[in-house]
């Protein structure tokens, strides 16, 4: 059952944050892990752990591809 409410959590997760960066909205994760905590704290932990482990990963790889392209661009400069 676990992990079938960490994939339900997840795909959850990842839909907010879409919709959340589509619509400039940046309420729009916590509003609906709010929403669930009114029913289950179960899904709304689940939830907002998906949604800060996705937007870490997101900060980490956007900062990742920004020292690569930094590098990369030194080392085009004659």
């Amino acid at each position: 059952m676990s992990a079938f409410i960490g994939k339900l959590a997840d795909d959850l997760a990842k839909d907010a944050i879409e919709a959340a960066t589509a619509l400039g909205d940046e309420e729009l994760v916590i509003d609906i892990g709010n929403l669930l905590a009114s029913s289950s704290t179960t899904a709304e932990e689940a939830y907002m752990t998906a949604a800060r482990v996705r937007m870490a990963l997101t900060r980490g790889r956007n900062m990742l591809n920004d020292r690569i392209d930094r590098a990369a661009a030194k080392l085009e400069k004659p």
